[in-house]
């Protein structure tokens, strides 16, 4: 544990599925929060990340105040055909960069499905921290992750961490945004 006071972070938790379902409220409240979602959104998605939880390779990280407070959360697990976001990302990846090129990062890849920090504590490292604890021995070949285009403090970490472009401006069905597809190598190097 890691003791940040300049961030409100006094320690940084690997949470189990059972310790993540128990705070899902409160890390989807941040989610809501941090995405600037509008309400409802947490019930919808609540039985997803419920979901997610149950996957090969599933891990969470949580960046917790003094009291126990949920300041961040991170977690991802191992890609896989078949999956969701694999298969739009392949889909979108072969159409523009051609079979190999998706091959070549959706071999072997943790896929970052979700990061987020509360606002007020956003600028802080939380968010950086969060990613090299959560990333820290995955076996995965990369790392991949989805994050809506546009300036953000979210993108200025991915930058700063070495992610680069996979596929831009892409639209997964259903959402009329459109999404970065970034990734990189494993693992990170040392701060």
């Amino acid at each position: 544990m890691t003791a940040m006071s300049s961030s409100g972070c006094s320690r940084y938790v690997q949470l189990s599925a059972d310790e993540f379902r128990s705070r899902l409220p409160e890390a989807l409240a941040i989610y809501v929060n941090a995405m600037r979602y509008p309400e409802g959104t947490a019930e919808q998605r609540a039985p997803m990340w419920l979901t997610h939880a149950l996957r090969e390779g599933w891990r969470c990280m949580a960046a917790l105040d003094d009291n126990g407070v949920l300041l961040g959360i991170a977690y991802g697990y191992k890609g896989r055909a078949g999956q969701w976001w694999h298969e739009q990302v392949r889909h979108g990846l072969t159409r523009h960069s051609g079979t190999e090129e998706a091959e070549r990062w959706l071999a072997d890849y943790f896929e970052l499905t979700e990061i987020h920090v509360r606002p007020e504590n956003q600028g802080k490292q939380i968010g950086e921290d969060l990613l090299r604890r959560l990333l820290d021995g995955v076996p995965s070949a990369n790392v991949l992750l989805s994050t809506p285009e546009g300036t953000s403090r979210a993108w200025k970490l991915y930058r700063r961490m070495g992610f680069v472009d996979v596929l831009r401006d892409y639209q997964f069905t259903g959402d009329p945004r459109p999404f970065a597809i970034l990734g990189r190598a494993l693992p990170l190097e040392a701060r």
